[in-house]
């Protein structure tokens, strides 16, 4: 098959426009907006962590991050949330396999607040002080305050009601 070189620009251009489409969905898939997330779930992350808070998707720290936490259950932000090796283990093993896979830049200490996450300031920054310091939101921890959708594992913007 022969073409025709008049032919050439636009074959350039057309492959550049599908590089582009392609580039722009790629990063749309890596950006922290809940579309077409994958929902994972895990019974016994269910019961343990969400018996005293939402139970955050594993997606929100990388596995090292997810190890630390595990690791200090038994003085975890102030409380002491101890679970038994197996639970430990079961647990553990559902974070990791399904933590942030990005390669991030760290300090070397792993993060252990969500809120601390570069992504997470990113998608928050128009949030005022005064607003997490609201009666029903108390703090950046509280998902569930602003984002009506958590029990679906939905944080995207589409669903959000910032309390009065």
């Amino acid at each position: 098959m022969f073409v025709k070189i008049n032919y050439i620009p636009q074959l350039i251009i057309a492959t550049g426009l599908i590089f582009f489409s392609v580039s722009i969905s790629l990063a749309r898939a890596d950006d922290d907006d809940d579309g077409g997330v994958r929902i994972v779930t895990n019974a016994k992350w269910k019961e343990e962590c969400g018996g005293c808070h939402l139970a955050y998707p594993p997606r929100f720290l990388s596995a090292q991050s997810w190890r630390a936490v595990m690791l200090g259950l038994d003085k975890h932000f102030g409380s002491d949330a101890s679970l038994d090796e197996a639970d430990i283990k079961e647990v553990m093993a559902f974070l990791e396999a399904n933590a942030d896979q990005r390669k991030r830049p760290t300090s070397g200490n792993p993060i252990l607040r969500i809120s601390e996450m570069r992504w997470f300031k990113s998608e928050h920054d128009e949030i005022s002080a005064r607003t997490w310091k609201n009666p029903k939101v108390k703090s950046p921890a509280n998902c569930g305050a602003c984002h009506t959708q958590v029990e679906l594992g939905d944080f995207s913007e589409d669903n959000v009601v910032i309390p009065r």
